[in-house]
């Protein structure tokens, strides 16, 4: 089994780092991390930046044998923000999982055509998501991995997004999210004949505008009020207050690094979205 979700880049130069969390010795910390790779539970990568890890996406915690692997997944998963696929069977991850994928999907068919903010955000609170005050998401956007979606204050998804957070997402507080974003966990190895996937951890951090049609693929992270223009892919981390867009997602100017406004999704004149 090969299906991954990304923890870090270079990883293996900061197990140091780890040994006395764990309270073991680095020489047998890298046996463990050794045995991870070797067994399919972790996974390295070459890239530009350095050595991407991955740790295996189904939570396999309980099937790692020698103690210490078993310790160290369990740290490296934790770090990850985002609840793992637990192993399918007669257990209770496997019920509460079934559960939370059927109530996000009563949200996606039924529950965002409602125009009622209060209910629409109540429906996602109580299936795990973390919405903070004044923020909405207006009609018709489909959430995948409710319970794993964090918005701040006052941000706004509007219409006709399709929103992607089974790998974690965190967005922070004054985001303006335009309609027709789609916002995309993963993907699936391309070069394996399984087809395995592949994800990672999005975060878009305060301030952050992303305009119509623009896609924001796994592993993205969008700095402090940076734009995203539209029809815009962007797959990387961008820096605070860069303007992105056209081929390459290219930067193409910088806004004010003192911005202070409110997005207000949730207003008045917002009501029935």
């Amino acid at each position: 089994m090969k299906h991954r979700i990304y923890h870090s880049t270079d990883l293996p130069a900061r197990l140091g780092e780890y040994a006395p969390r764990l309270k073991v010795d680095e020489t047998s910390l890298r046996a463990a991390y050794e045995w991870l790779l070797q067994h399919d539970a972790a996974f390295e990568e070459s890239s530009a930046d350095g050595i991407k890890v991955s740790i295996c996406s189904v939570d396999i915690e309980t099937c790692i044998e020698p103690p210490l692997a078993r310790r160290l997944y369990a740290q490296l998963k934790h770090e990850i923000p985002t609840q793992l696929i637990p192993r399918y069977g007669i257990n209770w991850p496997t019920f509460k999982d079934r559960w939370l994928r059927a109530w996000e999907q009563v949200y996606n068919i039924v529950i965002n055509k409602i125009p009622s903010h209060n209910l629409r955000l109540l429906w996602l609170r109580l299936g795990g998501a973390k919405i903070g005050k004044g923020s909405s998401i207006w009609r018709n956007t489909e959430i995948l991995g409710v319970n794993n979606l964090v918005i701040g204050e006052d941000s706004t998804i509007a219409w006709h997004c399709q929103i992607d957070a089974r790998a974690g997402l965190r967005i922070g507080d004054h985001v303006a999210i335009a309609s027709h974003v789609l916002i995309v966990a993963g993907s699936h190895d391309l070069g394996a004949a399984e087809f395995w996937s592949v994800s990672a951890p999005i975060v878009i951090e305060d301030y952050v505008w992303v305009a119509s049609r623009a896609l924001i693929g796994h592993g993205a992270r969008l700095g402090r009020g940076c734009v995203i223009t539209a029809n815009t892919l962007v797959t990387k981390q961008v820096p605070p207050y860069k303007i992105i867009g056209g081929s390459g997602a290219k930067a193409m100017g910088e806004r004010p690094s003192e911005l202070h406004y409110k997005v207000n999704g949730k207003g008045l004149f917002t009501l029935l979205h």
